[in-house]
């Protein structure tokens, strides 16, 4: 990869993790159950996308001659990508939002191990130190609320999982999107990840209808911010980024909502969340620097 190319790279990538620091905040603000938030973000997301499918009819045709195996993996992805939101809003109901979000930020030692044994990627040692100084920024965010023992356990152990199932995800995605467009595969994956959503809604009986007009609102600023803007910039960068690279900078993610969070909640920032936002930017830099001295696999 060209270093000019690799730059433009990197600047979508940190503009992605920009928009995708704007889904806690929608989150925060909606009052609808969190469920219901994964579900109808899923669904405004796919219709999103469905007119640029419509209009041009070579996604269509480029799905149409998929082989059943890869439209299976494209589905897979898309369930993962439901099931991470499940585990991640379910741990919140038994551990801490800290607890869950430091563990759900450890994706990347799942990336690193995944994309050694899938895709023979190996990261030099000033990578592998970028990447370990940024989770223990991570944790310093979030160690004065750390929750272990007691149920908090089991919040804990959803949120790990969490962790593992959206590494799953990415690692199918780098895969997939060498032969596929980003149109096509975000399409069905996001499609997929929507009947799976409905459909777990549905069967804990949460009403899909009948919230307030603000909830509606943060539903459609959810899709549009985080999802097309930046969960599918993502997307697109797996083409030519590393899963272990997308991960180690969704690390950035907890530092771009601890700005927003002051500056449109008025929540205050502690001590802890400037040291480890500190720290996690420095990992970051420090692990991207690695990476520009070796050519992503």
């Amino acid at each position: 990869m060209r270093n000019s190319h690799r730059i433009i790279n990197y600047i979508f990538l940190f503009l992605g993790v920009l928009a995708i620091s704007t889904s806690a905040i929608f989150v925060k603000l909606s009052t609808a159950p969190a469920p219901i938030i994964a579900t109808y973000r899923l669904v405004f997301s796919t219709l999103m996308i469905l007119p640029v499918m419509i209009l041009n009819k070579k996604y269509i045709l480029e799905i149409k001659k998929l082989r059943l195996k890869q439209l299976a993996a494209v589905f897979s992805s898309g369930i993962f990508l439901a099931i991470h939101y499940i585990l991640w809003f379910e741990s919140l109901r038994f551990t801490s939002v800290a607890s869950s979000t430091v563990l759900v930020t450890m994706q990347p030692l799942f990336a690193f191990i995944g994309s050694y044994f899938f895709f023979g990627e190996r990261l030099k040692k000033l990578s592998i130190f970028g990447g370990f100084l940024s989770i223990s920024g991570s944790c310093i965010i979030g160690f004065g609320d750390f929750n272990i023992g007691g149920i908090a356990l089991i919040g804990d152990l959803l949120a790990l999982l969490a962790a593992g199932v959206i590494t799953a995800y990415f690692l199918i995605g780098q895969n997939i999107r060498k032969n596929l467009s980003l149109v096509s595969y975000v399409f069905i994956c996001y499609l997929s990840s929507s009947i799976f959503l409905l459909g777990y809604s549905v069967i804990l009986k949460y009403p899909l209808i009948g919230y307030q007009n603000s909830d509606w609102l943060w539903f459609f600023c959810l899709a549009l911010i985080p999802t097309i803007l930046g969960q599918t910039v993502l997307n697109w960068l797996i083409k030519w980024l590393s899963t272990s690279t997308i991960s180690m900078s969704i690390l950035g993610e907890p530092v771009g909502t601890c700005i927003l969070a002051y500056l449109i909640l008025n929540e205050s920032i502690t001590y802890n969340q400037i040291l480890g936002s500190t720290i996690i930017l420095i990992g970051i830099g420090i692990f991207l620097i690695g990476k520009m001295t070796k050519v992503e696999k």
